[in-house]
Order: C-alpha cells, then sequence, then structure tokens
C-alpha cells in the first residue's frame, strides 16, 4: 500500500520503495569521529544517511571536506548519503566558512560522486541554490529544497507556498519541518502534507519537531512524507526516536494496513 512517492536516485528506486525510507544524521565535528560515528550508524542499516556538515569543523576547507566524504561513501557502502549544511536560521550550527565556500563544498562532492542528495534550503540567496542545483544535477545526484522553522507552524496557506516554491525553484524533493505548540499544529503538518501530496509530482519529506512532533516521524508517511529521520547515533534535531523504535512501530502499521 502506497501512502507515499518513491523516491528515484539514477534511474532506480531508493531502498525499494520503502515506506519511509528511515534516514539517520551524522554530526561529528573531525574525520576520527565521523568514521566512529559512519561505523556504527551503518550497523544499523538506515535506508539513508545526512551529513550535516555545519558541524564539522572543517567545513572551511575544501579539501578536507571532500576527503571526508570520500571515506564516508567508502564506510557507507551503498546506502545513499545526503550532505546538509544547515543555517543558523533554520536551526543549524554556527560556521565560519563562507556562502561562496560552502558552495565550492558541494560542487567538489558532487563532482567527486561522493553523495547523493544535496539539502539547500529555500531561503538561500538564489545564486548558492543555483549552484547547488547545478551541481547535483551535473552528477545524477537529487537537490531537496527544504525549509525549517524551529519556533512554530506557519499556516496551511504558507506550507503549501513552500512546496510550491520548491517546485518552482527546480527542485527533486521538498522538504517542510515545523514546531508545532500543540497537537493542533502537529494535525496542521499533516493535512499541509497530505495537500501537497495531491498537488505535486515531487516526493514530499515532512515532520513537525520536538515531542508532539515525534507523531509525526512515526506515521507521517500515511499522509505524504517520504523520509522519517531517526537517532542512529546522536539526534540532529529535537524529537528524532531511536531509529529500532521507529522500525518498531512501522513494523506494527505496515501489518495492519496489509490486513485491510
Amino acid at each position: 500500500m502506497n501512502m507515499s512517492r518513491s523516491i528515484q536516485l539514477r534511474g532506480r528506486v531508493v531502498a525499494g520503495g520503502a515506506e519511509p525510507l528511515v534516514c539517520a544524521p551524522l554530526v561529528a565535528r573531525d574525520l576520527d569521529s565521523l568514521r566512529a560515528e559512519a561505523a556504527t550508524v551503518v550497523a544499523k542499516q538506515p535506508d539513508l544517511l545526512e551529513w550535516r556538515v555545519d558541524f564539522f569543523e572543517a567545513l572551511g576547507d575544501v579539501d578536507r571536506i571532500a576527503g571526508a566524504a570520500r571515506e564516508l561513501r567508502r564506510i557507507a557502502r551503498d546506502i545513499p548519503i545526503i550532505y546538509t549544511r544547515r543555517s543558523i536560521r533554520e536551526g543549524g550550527q554556527p560556521i565560519t566558512a563562507s556562502e561562496d565556500t560552502v558552495s565550492r563544498g558541494i560542487e567538489t562532492v558532487c563532482a567527486d560522486g561522493s553523495v547523493d542528495f544535496v539539502d539547500c534550503e529555500l531561503g538561500s540567496a538564489p545564486e548558492h541554490f543555483q549552484r547547488a542545483l547545478r551541481a547535483a544535477k551535473a552528477c545524477g545526484a537529487l537537490l531537496i529544497g527544504s525549509f525549517h522553522d524551529f519556533q512554530r507552524t506557519p499556516s496551511l496557506s504558507d506550507m503549501a507556498e513552500k512546496f510550491a516554491t520548491a517546485e518552482r525553484l527546480g527542485a527533486d524533493v521538498a522538504k517542510v519541518a515545523v514546531m508545532p505548540g500543540d497537537v493542533g499544529d502537529v494535525l496542521a503538518l499533516l493535512q499541509a502534507t497530505l495537500d501537497a501530496s495531491r498537488r505535486h509530482a515531487m516526493p514530499l519529506i515532512t515532520m513537525s519537531m520536538g515531542p508532539y512532533g515525534a507523531l509525526t516521524r512515526l506515521f507521517g508517511w500515511m499522509f505524504g512524507s517520504t523520509v522519517s529521520f531517526a537517532v542512529g547515533s546522536r539526534a540532529s534535531a529535537p524529537g528524532q526516536v531511536p531509529i529500532d523504535d521507529v522500525r518498531s512501530v512501522l513494523e506494527v502499521l505496515r501489518r495492519s494496513l496489509s490486513a485491510r
């Protein structure tokens, strides 16, 4: 029973079209820690890895970023990798690298074939968004156009606009993550996801964050979200659930739905 739209990467459906794809973040600050963290997480066999390079202390050194990406590719084997630099305005870590250096890092790891997805915020300067888009397309990677609000849940119309913007800018996948104040906000995010899944052909990634938002990480796929972020080693955002717990809940839901 397909609830969400599958992600196809280089002509193949990722993880056989599993619903949802389970993605584990990597938040190490140096190469040795990244190796250890990646080995631990890969052993849990997530469908995707997200390398949060804003945590990585050498982000300002493109050569070191490229070397770390190649090492991560080796450890990950055939698990697809999302390359993500999250800005402070959308919940990321402070960095000293310039935006040009960040863009050059994206271009280098894409040219090397080390990553499979690039996450670029919809609020990025148009020049940098287009550089990320061109770099991803040149190597057959997919671009995730993302929006995060760690303070609130926007209105349904505002969230709908974010999905439309991602499609208009040429992203392959649209991502919206918001902070709920109550369960009603969680329902709003799920409604926005369902509406967007009916309106747009592109795959969607959506979630509410924090304690209430954990609900969306467990059954958001039933409303059209393709990926759930789960803790493999360390969380990268509030409300992420350990990977084993996510899989246990997903198995119960899949059995229940298949019995219909």
